[in-house]
């Protein structure tokens, strides 16, 4: 016999039940890619525009990528904490509410049975044996729009966006260095436009979203820093010098 856990898991697909549980980091993580490899690669085109010498470029690379990925991994762990305490606070609010007034909060669930299309009548026993179920649960998700069970997570949120900044600023670092120096910004400009297609690709994928619609605004989006970023690499490099 099936419990009503594996009986509602019959009714998702095989990755819906998994990406939900791992929205929360997989769009940090993606989000956290894309941002290292724009960022990274327009530092160092920009960068390389100015000059030549491999250990400005490498120092600025590292430079880049230390304080990239801090400031994404805190900034999302902040970001997300404050998320959590919102939604920490209004379930204390209503497992109160429920104690304190479950009259109430019953002809509330009613009302929003109701406003899905529901007959009163059918709302009202509909609500009835959600309530002698799990008041706070049904509550939480048809008032609050939250679920208990998929709370938000600040220290994974955070953590993969630290790594996956890391990680997208490492193709534009490859290029740049290991490369001689005519070839550096073409080529380096090509492998984020690579970059860029696998986590446009991604992130539609995740999201469930057209993926030549997300591929073609990330690539753009990221060119477009780039092309900037270079323009002026070039004109501070012959101001400079």
């Amino acid at each position: 016999m099936f419990n009503s856990t594996h009986k509602a898991d019959l009714f998702r697909g095989p990755d819906e039940a998994d990406i939900s549980s791992r929205l929360n980091w997989l769009r940090a993580g993606v989000l956290g890619a894309n941002d290292g490899i724009v960022s990274i690669a327009a530092l160092l085109v920009g960068v390389a525009a100015a000059t030549t010498d491999a250990n400005v470029i490498f120092t600025a690379a590292m430079a880049g990528i230390a304080a990239g990925a801090l400031s994404m991994g805190v900034g999302e762990f902040v970001s997300v904490s404050s998320q959590r305490d919102a939604e920490d606070s209004q379930l204390a609010r209503e497992r109160i509410w429920q104690k304190a007034r479950p009259a109430w909060e019953l002809e509330q669930l009613v009302r929003l049975n109701m406003e899905t299309g529901m007959s009163e009548a059918t709302a009202r026993n509909a609500a009835t044996e959600q309530h002698d179920h799990d008041p706070l649960t049904i509550h939480a998700k048809m008032h609050l729009g939250i679920d208990p069970d998929e709370l938000t997570n600040p220290l994974a949120a955070g953590i993969a966006s630290l790594i996956a900044f890391t990680i997208g600023g490492i193709p534009p670092l490859l290029t740049i260095l290991l490369l001689p120096d005519h070839l550096r910004i073409p080529l380096t400009f090509a492998a984020v436009l690579v970059a860029l297609a696998g986590t446009g690709y991604t992130s539609a994928r995740v999201g469930y979203a057209p993926i030549t619609r997300a591929v073609l605004r990330n690539m753009a989006g990221g060119m477009t820093a780039l092309v900037i970023t270079y323009g002026i690499g070039l004109l501070v490099g012959m101001a400079v010098a």
